[in-house]
């Protein structure tokens, strides 16, 4: 039910929100330049603005007939800063109070002035542990001899409750008009500041009010820059026959110039070395490369920002400088957003900042791979032109290429792989490739190709898995010890070594991975079998334990439904091998390239020949033979000259 007490309650906080709401009167060419104008003068943002248009603008013709739009133009009440009162009367900001809250407590104050005949109280109460006005001091500062009367309960309570940062009237004097206290406004020649010297009133004369000082300044053609604020701390406590500023140009703000918000460290000698989880530092991860991935965010232009223009006292404009705009830092490999500010990578690689402009890197070159660099993992191509030490890994999305040797590292490429020298893995160096292997020799090293092995020299007890060819085209073109698969064919020269005291093993003619995961599968489908004979072992136990009991204890019932679960997931899970297993088999019937080996020269007695899972052992040296699939058996024929028309250099090698 709406009553009269409700509507009295709702007139008073729309009217108390009304005394918020200030407006002033703004033209310029454009609306957004009207509002610009009026967020400086109140000092706040273009969105805590509202406005009415008095007259709507015109751009004419050409300039022609050109009209200036004319608004009114307030601040919203819910965004106007609200104030307290310092310790000593000062305008504090609200959004500041809590901070002086925490910070200190503070005394509650008293300020009693004479306006006009009558006599005004402010009691600003005491913050946090401060003390409380001291009320018996405050009565005796009224007691002056010209003081006619005053309601002494109404201070005392108004001592307690404040009075909400308002002059309350509370009493009369003995008012002698020419005893009033009197000011002068003096505007400085450039129009910048207005300040008010006050005399002191005597004794009966009335204090200056912050209207008479606001009246005078308009009465003398300032319009902006007013600070009631300031006004407001003079009138509270009074400086006398010193000037104080109560006015003050609104200065230009100069817009911020344009500027580039890297996404990436642009200080190289900041970039640090990954830390262990116990802290300890890594120093084969050195961190030194960024790699980024094309389409990647790299930089972005924050734009110049317009200046805001200031006014005199008067009003009169002042300029600002708006920011001056950059040219985005575009370098290799680089391109531009859609939005005309943000630089995308346009290639895989490392990102970096040459003669100040963004540039993307898909080649990345080092003099050899050592503590110096530490570990090395890159989105493109890595070129070493020294060696690959010890210890030390590289990781590439393109290609890898060594000039030197290849130690005990692991090398993995999505592309081709091109070692000058050879790779000595000291039987812990692997070499992962995404396309095909070119090297001199390998030694000790576990390798799998998703294309071509090509070697000049010799593999020496290794074992190389490749998805095409081995081939082994030098002088000694020779495969001792070692396991080597190919799917297609392996060619070298001799094979073995001699005296056969060095295991020797060539594969072809089917999937290595897929033959491999064959034999996982069996594995763990023999293992998944013992298993389940087990489990239906114990199950067949506890289920006659119940057919003779007609019910078993409660744990022995959880146990045999837990044993059920298992025997069915291990089922499910033998289901899975079965149709992988089937799946690989026929692929390895099916395959179509049935696999050759070629020697040019000799095979020493002892190397094992598998030709689609056909074996062959060597047992004397034999030379120039050709080991080829037939009928289920493995023969040998004639060495023949292998088709290598569909082998091809690296790019950039012959």
């Amino acid at each position: 039910m709406i009553t009269l007490d409700t509507i009295r309650k709702d007139m008073a906080g729309l009217l108390a929100k009304d005394k918020d709401i200030h407006y002033i009167e703004v033209r310029a060419d454009t609306l957004d330049e009207a509002l610009a104008d009026a967020a400086v003068q109140f000092d706040t943002r273009v969105v805590n603005l509202e406005y009415e248009v008095l007259e709507r603008g015109f751009d004419g013709f050409m300039g022609i007939g050109k009209k200036p739009w004319f608004l009114k133009i307030y601040q919203n009440p819910d965004a106007v800063k609200k104030v307290v009162i310092g310790k000593n009367g000062e305008i504090i900001a609200a959004e500041d109070e809590e901070t002086i809250e925490k910070d200190v407590s503070r005394d509650g104050v008293y300020y009693i002035h004479r306006f006009g005949p009558e006599i005004f109280l402010k009691i600003v109460l005491p913050i946090g542990t401060g003390k409380p006005v001291d009320v018996d001091m405050l009565v005796s500062d009224l007691n002056r001899p010209d003081t006619k009367s005053f309601d002494e309960a109404k201070v005392r309570k108004l001592a307690q409750t404040g009075t909400a940062g308002e002059y309350i009237s509370i009493g009369t004097y003995n008012h002698e008009p020419a005893g009033d206290a009197i000011f002068v406004i003096d505007i400085s020649k450039d129009e910048m500041k207005v300040t008010a010297t006050i005399n002191p009133p005597t004794l009966g004369g009335a204090d200056v009010t912050s209207e008479q000082i606001k009246t005078a300044l308009t009465k003398q053609g300032v319009v902006a820059g007013i600070s009631d604020e300031k006004i407001q701390a003079l009138i509270d406590s009074p400086i006398y026959n010193e000037p104080v500023v109560v006015a003050e140009a609104v200065l230009p703000v100069d817009g911020r110039d344009a500027y580039i918000a890297y996404n990436f460290e642009t200080d190289r000698s900041k970039l640090r070395a990954k830390e262990a989880a116990n802290g300890q530092v890594d120093f084969k991860e050195l961190n030194l490369i960024q790699n980024v991935v094309e389409g990647q965010p790299l930089a972005q232009k924050i734009p110049a920002e317009k200046g805001k223009a200031g006014k005199t006292i008067y009003g009169r404009y002042l300029e600002a400088k708006d920011g001056r705009d950059i040219n985005l830092p575009l370098g290799k490999n680089v391109t531009v957003d859609t939005d005309g500010r943000t630089i995308l990578a346009g290639a895989n690689g490392q990102v970096l900042l040459i003669n100040d402009k963004v540039c993307v890197e898909p080649i990345m070159e080092v003099d050899g791979v050592n503590i110096k660099t530490g570990n090395i993992t890159f989105l493109g191509t890595v070129v070493v032109k020294g060696s690959v030490e010890d210890g030390f890994n590289i990781k590439a999305s393109g290609n890898i290429e060594v000039s030197g040797t290849v130690g005990k590292c692991t090398l993995e490429s999505d592309g081709d792989i091109i070692v000058s020298s050879g790779i000595i893995g000291r039987d812990e160096g692997k070499i992962v490739c995404g396309g095909s292997l070119w090297a001199k020799f390998i030694q000790n090293t576990m390798v799998q190709v998703e294309e071509n092995v090509i070697v000049t020299d010799s593999i020496m007890n290794s074992e190389v898995s490749a998805q095409k060819k081995i081939i082994l085209n030098g002088k000694r073109a020779q495969i001792t010890g070692g396991n080597v698969f190919a799917t297609e064919c392996v060619i070298a020269k001799n094979i073995g070594s001699e005296g056969g005291g060095t295991e020797t093993v060539i594969s072809v003619g089917f999937d290595p991975r897929a033959k491999k995961r064959l034999e996982e599968l069996l594995e763990m489908q023999n293992n998944n079998i013992k298993i389940l004979d087990d489990l239906e072992l114990n199950i067949a136990t506890l289920e006659n334990m119940k057919k003779v009991r007609k019910s078993i204890p409660k744990e022995k019932e959880e146990s045999l439904r837990k044993l059920n679960e298992q025997k069915n997931a291990i089922t499910n899970e033998n289901i899975a091998y079965n149709d992988e297993i089937e799946k690989i088999q026929a692929r390895l019937r099916e395959l179509k390239n049935i696999g050759k080996v070629y020697a040019s020269g000799t095979v020493y007695s002892g190397v094992k020949i598998f030709v689609r899972d056909e074996k062959d052992e060597v047992r004397a040296d034999t030379k120039n033979l050709t080991f080829f699939y037939e009928n289920g058996f493995v023969r040998r024929g004639k060495y023949e000259q292998p088709n290598m028309d569909d082998i091809k250099g690296p790019e950039g090698y012959s």
